[in-house]
């Protein structure tokens, strides 16, 4: 505990004075840092007059309650900004963000074929009549493109599993036509004996492919929990509408001091991937991991600790963050077709798949949630059209709120800056007029030195006395 000395020392002066001191210079530890009683000593205090020390804890504390304010301000308002996004995304995901649009788009849908019936009616007038090949032609034409009816989900879904289903048997034949050459072993291999050439299935040096994943449809109980969805909407299970993996459990031992980066989940921020204290995979050993390589636009989630304080850990892969390598406990949601993978990291940027995680995982000590578990998520799937839509939608109205949540942040930021500033200038003689009345430091230093060798000849004597 550090007390000033009563009559030459404010505690409030020097309690500043230590807030603004750099103590890398008298702190010692790699782990754990330790300031020592003899290194505490060492630090030096420009110590003012008496009287300016107070006017300057005046002043100080006076800018502070108003930075303080202000802080609090800004942290009011970006908590509101958090409010804003997660209400527009519910809004959207029920289906209200796009009502207006479904209504117009019905509506040119009933006024097309009116119109296109009209015009044919007066063709037909005005020119030989049309033979019937003709006529179902010039129909199909009015009706094409945003004339026809939004696709349901139900039709959705069915279709993605058709095309999931060929795209399986066609890797499927392609496997099947490949060469029979030993299965790639992935790290090094730790014995010398050879692989039979079709050894767990391999072929071509790949695995057999493997059938699409099925899950379950969600039960009465599960969607009797979920909000209602707009007609020609459904709920469905993530995992029925993209396909995931997961990455590979790579030695640390094999890393090497440059190649491709290692996608950690270290590496996964809330909405942004962070390339700090990256690990490396030589590049000569890529041939192996091909299949693990990310690609731009897909979506990964952290499956260790996925909600931390500033929020969920998923992201969404740049063109600038590749080329890079899935490692365990990663997961990726792959690109889909007829699915919009905006619309999909949509869905799971919320608090209701926050809150699904924090139900679902396991462990104490390091929170885990599981591909299955990410797999069974709940979503709201409509048509394609309407998905980008949305999407489009979101991304007008939130791109306003992330420039302001940044400039919000840079405003903390500078905030902070400035309460340095202060500091340096209270303790640098700038902040407060100086008084020539006041007893100058120097004096003050002199006669606590004086005082102290008086105390120390006293005790002296003392003792002197005390042997005789």
């Amino acid at each position: 505990m550090l007390k000033g000395k009563e009559g030459v020392c404010s505690n409030r002066y020097l309690l500043y004075v230590l807030n603004q001191t750099d103590y890398r210079g008298y702190a010692n530890g790699t782990t754990r840092l330790k300031l020592t009683q003899s290194a505490m000593r060492r630090i030096p205090v420009n110590l003012a007059p008496l009287k300016e020390q107070h006017r300057i804890v005046a002043k100080i504390e006076e800018l502070f309650s108003e930075l303080d304010k202000g802080i609090e301000n800004l942290k009011t308002a970006q908590a509101q900004l958090k409010v804003y996004r997660q209400a527009l995304l519910k809004h959207a995901f029920e289906g209200k963000l796009t009502a207006q649009w479904r209504t117009q788009r019905r509506a040119k849908q009933t006024v097309a074929p009116a119109q296109a019936g009209a015009q044919l009616l007066n063709d037909m007038d005005s020119r030989p009549t049309p033979s019937r090949g003709q006529a179902m032609r010039g129909n199909d034409e009015a009706g094409s493109g945003n004339d026809e009816p939004l696709e349901t989900a139900e039709a959705l879904l069915k279709r993605i599993q058709q095309e999931r289903a060929q795209r399986y048997q066609q890797q499927l034949a392609e496997w099947e036509e490949s060469p029979s050459i030993p299965l790639l072993q992935r790290g090094k291999p730790t014995s010398t004996a050879p692989i039979p050439p079709l050894e767990k299935g391999g072929r071509g040096g790949i695995s057999k492919p493997k059938p699409p994943k099925t899950l379950p449809p969600l039960t009465a109980e599960e969607l009797a929990e979920l909000p209602e969805l707009p007609e020609g909407w459904g709920w469905v299970k993530l995992g029925t509408v993209v396909e995931t993996n997961v990455g590979f459990a790579f030695k640390s031992s094999e890393f090497s001091s440059n190649g491709i980066r290692l996608l950690r989940g270290e590496n996964i921020e809330p909405r942004q991937l962070r390339w700090v204290d990256t690990r490396f995979w030589p590049s000569e050993s890529m041939g192996q991991f091909n299949d693990l390589l990310v690609n731009p636009g897909e979506i990964i989630v952290a499956m260790d600790r996925p909600v931390i304080s500033s929020g969920l850990k998923v992201a969404r892969v740049k063109q600038s963050d590749v080329p890079c390598l899935l490692v365990q406990r990663v997961a990726r949601i792959k690109e889909q077709q007829n699915i919009c993978t905006s619309y999909i990291f949509s869905v799971i940027d919320q608090n209701r798949f926050i809150n699904h995680c924090l139900g679902n995982q396991t462990g104490t000590q390091l929170p885990h949630i599981s591909e299955a578990q990410i797999r069974a998520y709940p979503v709201p799937l409509c048509s394609y059209e309407e998905q980008i839509k949305i999407s489009e939608e979101l991304d007008s109205r939130t791109t306003e709120a992330d420039q302001l949540d940044q400039t919000i942040t840079t405003a903390l930021k500078q905030a902070e800056a400035l309460r340095q500033s202060i500091l340096k200038k209270a303790f640098s003689g700038q902040l407060v007029p100086q008084d020539p009345n006041d007893e100058p430091a120097s004096e003050l230093l002199a006669r606590i030195k004086a005082e102290r060798l008086a105390s120390q000849g006293n005790l002296v004597v003392r003792r002197k006395g005390g042997r005789s």
